[in-house]
């Protein structure tokens, strides 16, 4: 009875220690949580503030001013932010998907292996370097246009989607494998039909992702597409202005007028993030309606 008493005690206090610790560890990750909100809220709190008297119609619709006029907009770095991101997604995305299956459906183990550390290692690079690499085999040879900074873009997105992409995969259950096989379908066709709609959320958050990344790169894009004219085009064989390029370029300026409207460009720099975030977030959800339908 002693020896029963004595283990009940034993295992009681293991009881109580791992509450203790189970507690510790949630208060811990809501503190790291409510850090992290906090200085998303100080950031874009800090921007909204700086920006805000600058922050016009005129600023989105108008286009730059000529040299010693006041005022003017960042029209065409709006237009040429939405061309390069859209054709820098259009050269990762698919890619970074296709890399993704290849390595976690049909790749040996070693080559899988291989292709993962090359996609960290493409993932470290400085984007400066990125930009370097681009400017000596694209721009040396053809000049600046948007098109060489989409591939510098795309060379920065394509390992954030194609990691965020095999992560994904490697939770669809093998059981979901085992059954398309099993009907008799070919293992492209059930990676098509069945793994990859499985796994759309993880792709759409990690294109989401990587959408925010390159939407506020700078260093690529001065190698790339920086000689730019102050006219709206959507013409990708163009230099094409930047949101992040204008920004960088109004700090530079010695006109206070131009540091606020650096701010303000700032503000729509966010709003353009936010805006992919819930386009991606709709589409996830409507993809998610038809699944279950």
């Amino acid at each position: 009875m002693e020896a029963s008493a004595s283990s009940l005690l034993v295992a009681d206090r293991r009881v109580r220690r791992r509450k203790l610790v189970n507690r510790l560890m949630e208060v811990l990750a809501l503190t790291a949580a409510l850090i992290a909100v906090a200085v998303l809220v100080l950031v874009v709190v800090s921007v909204v503030k700086r920006g805000a008297s600058a922050l016009d119609w005129d600023l989105i619709t108008k286009t730059p001013a000529f040299f010693g006029q006041p005022g003017g907009g960042i029209s065409n770095a709006i237009v040429g932010s939405i061309v390069l991101v859209a054709l820098a997604t259009a050269l990762a995305l698919p890619l970074g998907v296709l890399v993704a299956i290849f390595v976690s459906e049909f790749a040996p183990r070693p080559i899988a292996s291989s292709i993962r550390l090359v996609l960290d290692v493409i993932n470290g690079i400085p984007t400066i370097v990125t930009g370097i690499f681009i400017f000596t085999i694209l721009v040396l040879a053809h000049g600046q246009s948007g098109f060489a900074g989409a591939c510098a873009l795309g060379i920065i997105a394509m390992p954030l989607i194609s990691r965020a992409t095999q992560e994904i995969l490697f939770l669809v259950p093998a059981s979901l494998r085992e059954a398309g096989l099993a009907l008799g379908a070919t293992r492209w066709r059930t990676v098509l039909g069945i793994v990859l709609p499985t796994s759309l959320g993880g792709i759409v958050t990690g294109t989401t992702l990587a959408i925010a990344r390159i939407a506020g790169e700078t260093a690529p894009l001065l190698f790339t597409t920086s000689l730019t004219a102050q006219t709206v085009t959507w013409d990708p064989r163009q230099p094409l202005q930047s949101i992040p390029l204008t920004i960088f370029q109004l700090a530079e300026s010695a006109d206070p007028e131009d540091h606020a409207r650096a701010w303000a460009a700032g503000i729509v720099l966010m709003g353009f993030v936010l805006l992919v975030s819930l386009l991606a977030r709709a589409v996830l959800a409507r993809s998610r309606r038809k699944l279950a339908r």
